[in-house]
């Protein structure tokens, strides 16, 4: 293939790559591993330099996390939480909705979003079912909280798992660089919570007297391995903040942790890696591939230059331009393949201008994130609660999402541009 021929047959692959996730007609995996396997086949790039292109860091830290969550499920510390939440709002119906949502947001920072919905909102389902109340706000408010609560941590986000792999950013720089923010904004999330439905939710004391004789610790079904779990979970988070002075990435502690909580409890490996959700891992896999051939054959080197002209070189225009279309990109398409595009661009863009590239980092982070938030189809999290809702006779339309989420996505960037504009623009 001359190199023309290569740069065409790169954007071609990619675009159909895209446009087949986007359309949801093959599971995205299965596109995102054929596209690879094509680009090879096709000579866009070697075996070798395909290999080179997956950030193995990303893929490590995501099957870690995945064995550690999956163990610790079968304990029931999950249900434990939601159910306490609840007596814990006294069976007050918008009370319990925020201190989900806030439960929620809390495990998503330190877990990974999707694993915190697949775990809550079927507790969640069978609260709003005591309560008698209708179970959509509190999915909503449970998806919105979970891509809000991701954005706070390396760890709670695919997006964010991906930018620190890229860019050598550890846990401490994403909490000391996003938290701040994202508590300012689940804050404000949670007042327009109770503004949308704090009246709507009413029920009868005898509703709210079936929720508080609900036992929590019913729920814990194996206290040694709970007790195991979060010794594991504990040591894994403090090497998470420790990691960058110990010289070791991030994959490398989370696949420890996961090795030393096989180890003590005992669990078949079969069993723990069936926890594993293999699909997103080779959907990662082959979409590293996918962009790297854009990366090798220039593509990315150009429009880093084309977006060059439209910001005048200037950090604060750049910056902005990257939170408002990630935020706007990421609420119509999946955030991963978009985030995936976005790194090398930014990355050659600083290699162009010389500017300090932490606060566009910082900006990708909040806008795909955030803007994950926008529809139904924006992050894994949403399509995943709404697929719980649909099998358990709750279903909810794209439009009936979208009329909620996309304003409170919005109010979320407008607080993170004047988040960045006071704290890195200025």
């Amino acid at each position: 293939m001359t190199g023309q021929t290569q740069v065409i047959a790169a954007v071609v692959i990619f675009l159909l790559t895209y446009g087949l996730i986007i359309s949801e007609k093959v599971h995205r995996a299965v596109v995102a591993l054929a596209g690879a396997v094509l680009l090879v086949f096709l000579g866009v790039l070697t075996q070798h330099e395909a290999v080179a292109s997956i950030d193995f860091n990303t893929l490590g830290l995501l099957i870690g996390m995945m064995i550690i969550v999956g163990i610790t499920k079968h304990t029931g510390l999950f249900q434990f939480l939601a159910i306490w939440s609840a007596r814990a709002a006294r069976g007050e119906p918008i009370r319990i909705l925020l201190v989900l949502a806030a439960v929620t947001a809390v495990l998503s920072a330190f877990l990974d979003n999707v694993t915190t919905v697949l775990l809550i909102v079927p507790v969640t389902l069978s609260v709003t079912e005591a309560l008698g109340v209708p179970p959509i706000p509190f999915l909503f408010a449970e998806i919105i909280a979970s891509n809000i609560g991701g954005t706070a941590t390396l760890i709670g986000d695919p997006p964010n798992i991906m930018i620190g792999s890229a860019t050598g950013l550890g846990f401490l720089d994403f909490v000391k660089n996003l938290t701040p923010v994202i508590v300012v904004i689940f804050i404000a999330t949670a007042f327009c919570f109770w503004l949308i439905w704090g009246r709507s939710l009413r029920v009868k004391q005898e509703q709210k007297t079936r929720i508080l004789n609900f036992d929590p610790r019913a729920q814990i079904r194996d206290w040694l391995l709970l007790k195991k779990s979060l010794f594991v979970l504990s040591l894994t988070i403090l090497g998470f903040l420790l990691h960058q002075y110990l010289r070791l990435e991030s994959a490398t502690i989370a696949l420890s942790g996961a090795a030393l909580l096989l180890i003590l409890s005992r669990t078949d490996p079969e069993e723990a890696l069936l926890a594993v959700e293999w699909p997103t891992i080779f959907f990662f896999l082959g979409l590293f591939v996918v962009v790297g051939a854009l990366d090798k054959v220039g593509v990315i080197h150009a429009v880093a230059r084309g977006s060059l002209q439209l910001t005048g070189g200037k950090l604060a225009t750049t910056a902005f331009l990257i939170l408002w279309l990630s935020a706007l990109a990421s609420a119509f398409v999946d955030n991963i393949p978009f985030v995936a595009t976005m790194i090398p661009l930014i990355r050659d863009l600083g290699a162009l201008t010389g500017m300090p590239l932490l606060p566009l980092w910082w900006a990708l982070s909040l806008g795909a994130c955030l803007g994950g938030n926008g529809t139904l189809i924006g992050a894994s999290a949403n399509v995943t609660v709404a697929g719980i809702a649909e099998r358990n006779g709750c279903p909810f339309s794209f439009l009936e999402y979208t009329k909620v989420a996309f304003p409170l996505m919005l109010i979320s960037i407008i607080i993170a541009h004047i988040y960045l504009y006071l704290f890195y623009l200025r």
